[in-house]
């Protein structure tokens, strides 16, 4: 079958017919609203079994409430995939679909469906897919995950700092102070729970009877721990936030970019032919100019 049969064109158009119509419901106000009730009711229901005789005398009906919403999950994602009949591949370039994918297939994994624990956690990631439907709630996550390799290296130095200075504190204080720095263990906790400035001045003092450099250990940690630190890790949150929104205006620019129907395009084509078709028979009855009809002439 030829590329061009009219078996595959109409194939096509059907996909193109299909992808327009659900794409006008996924984009819909009130589909995005009825969504977001799901997954807040779906939230509600999760709060409401932590409690025990309350899940015990309303077991029937939160059982059936639960099969209502990962039908209606299922429906949605449904929806949206057939808004990509027409570019199936596209459907599967957003983070978030494969996201509400996996998590709804899962739910219909047997060993997740007997799982308590495991269908508990699966219900819970749904939550998370209110950051789809908020814009700002979506930068934040992306930022988040794009703050991962700051964040490691930021947890890198950190790790480095106060290795350095907890075996400062031992070689200096761990004869004198053995409960906070008899070890390398007591020294990095101590200092871990110094990084967040609770319980200093007792440290600081302590540390001065036992030597006057204490002072200066003491200072320096606190500032690359608790300023310098602190502020490097805001800058790469700032940056990976920055990042976000730019990457969110260029995902939302492209999925406003719609490819035209089939039959706008076919239309299009035929005004053109039809205009080529004219153009040919006045071309006949067109006089030619006077330069041309000279040149002629002029020709041995």
């Amino acid at each position: 079958m030829s590329l061009d049969s009219p078996a595959l064109a109409a194939t096509d158009e059907r996909r193109a017919r299909i992808a327009e119509r659900a794409g006008r419901v996924v984009e819909a106000d009130w589909f995005s609203a009825l969504a977001v009730g799901a997954i807040a009711l779906n939230a509600v229901l999760l709060g409401a079994e932590t409690y025990a005789g309350f899940a015990q005398e309303w077991h029937t009906g939160l059982k059936l409430l639960e099969h209502l919403l990962l039908g209606a999950f299922t429906v949605e994602i449904a929806l949206r995939a057939l808004a990509h009949a027409d570019r199936p591949s596209d459907f599967f370039r957003n983070p978030w679909n494969v996201f509400d994918l996996t998590v709804v297939l899962c739910a219909f994994l047997p060993f997740v469906s007997e799982n308590t624990t495991v269908l508990r956690l699966l219900r819970l990631a749904r939550v998370v897919r209110t950051a789809r439907f908020l814009p700002q709630l979506r930068i934040i996550v992306t930022a988040i995950g794009k703050s991962v390799p700051g964040a490691v290296s930021f947890l890198l130095v950190g790790t480095l700092l106060l290795y350095m200075y907890a075996m400062l504190g031992w070689a200096a204080f761990s004869a004198d102070d053995p409960e906070h720095y008899g070890s390398l263990g007591r020294a990095a906790l101590t200092l871990f729970v110094l990084m967040t400035l609770d319980g200093l001045g007792d440290a600081l003092y302590g540390g001065l009877a036992i030597s006057p450099w204490a002072v200066v250990y003491y200072a320096s940690y606190v500032l690359l721990s608790s300023f310098l630190m602190v502020n490097l890790l805001i800058g790469v949150v700032i940056d990976s936030l920055a990042q976000a929104r730019e990457l969110d205006g260029d995902r939302r620019a492209a999925d406003g970019e719609q490819a035209p129907p089939v039959e706008e395009i076919r239309e299009r084509i035929a005004a053109a032919r039809a205009q080529l078709e004219d153009l040919e028979h006045l071309l006949p009855h067109v006089p030619p100019r006077p330069e041309a009809v000279a040149k002629a002439a002029h020709r041995p």
